[in-house]
């Protein structure tokens, strides 16, 4: 079996939306492996600045990195911005989004594009720019956080499951095209996740929807990233985490 920290230790690891929920818990436990993490943030630095302290204390290097994903060229410039700072990026977890609710009557262009640029474009061009040097290296990991709405078409909204299941797609197509270079690309699609700015509604009423009667944590999400990451013949796959919610 594949020792995480073997695996993990000393690489440089990029996580989107790293100041908070989701992913403050993946920066946390990438450190807790051995890598080194680039917290990415929108707007929010003073967040982005307690994950990595928090991360620090595990020993390893952190830094911030501001960005505001929906802007095309800013996959590029904050990929250089990294790789400048830390080095060549060995773990690509692509985690920030945006969420809207509203329905297909309520959805313009503008609500559209934008999930579009942020949840879809923007994890396909820091791809482009990092697998290079990953193929180069026999050594990669890129993990997409998507959400049971790209499955199942979830309650945010059209623009929000048209741009989640846009990231299995991508999956898909890359996934069989680097496997043989040593890199793996996977998604991980959950669902109703607590302390998340992401919840469609009352916390209380959407535990009602799940068969293990709550929602789920962020450190859950993390967990299954990790195991998904530590492991070399996994690939290509969209894994549901929903508390049961989707048989898939």
């Amino acid at each position: 079996m594949n020792d995480p920290r073997t695996i993990f230790a000393g690489r440089v690891a990029l996580v989107t939306g790293g100041s908070g929920g989701i992913g403050a818990a993946l920066c946390n436990r990438l450190a807790q492996e051995g890598a080194h993490v680039a917290v990415h943030y929108h707007s929010d630095s003073a967040s982005a600045e307690r994950v990595a302290a928090s991360v620090e204390l595990a020993g390893v290097r952190a830094g911030i990195f501001g960005s505001d994903l929906s802007d095309p060229a800013a996959p590029d410039r904050l990929i250089d911005e990294v790789e400048a700072a830390m080095g060549p990026i060995d773990l690509l977890v692509a985690n920030a989004g945006v969420s809207r609710p509203g329905s297909y009557e309520q959805i313009d262009a503008g609500i559209f594009d934008e999930a579009i640029a942020v949840n879809l474009r923007a994890p396909y061009l820091l791809t482009r720019r990092v697998l290079p040097n990953m193929r180069k290296k026999h050594f990669g990991r890129i993990l997409f956080t998507s959400s049971i709405a790209g499955l199942t078409g979830g309650v945010v909204g059209p623009h929000y499951a048209a741009s989640k299941a846009g990231l299995h797609g991508l999956t898909h197509h890359l996934a069989p095209r680097v496997a043989a270079d040593g890199v793996t690309v996977n998604a991980i699609a959950p669902a109703l996740i607590a302390r998340t700015d992401m919840l469609p509604g009352d916390p209380a009423e959407l535990s009602g929807l799940l068969p293990v009667g709550r929602l789920g944590a962020p450190e859950e999400v993390a967990d299954l990233a990790i195991a998904i990451l530590s492991n070399a013949y996994l690939t290509n796959k969209v894994i549901a985490l929903d508390g049961g919610w989707y048989p898939y």
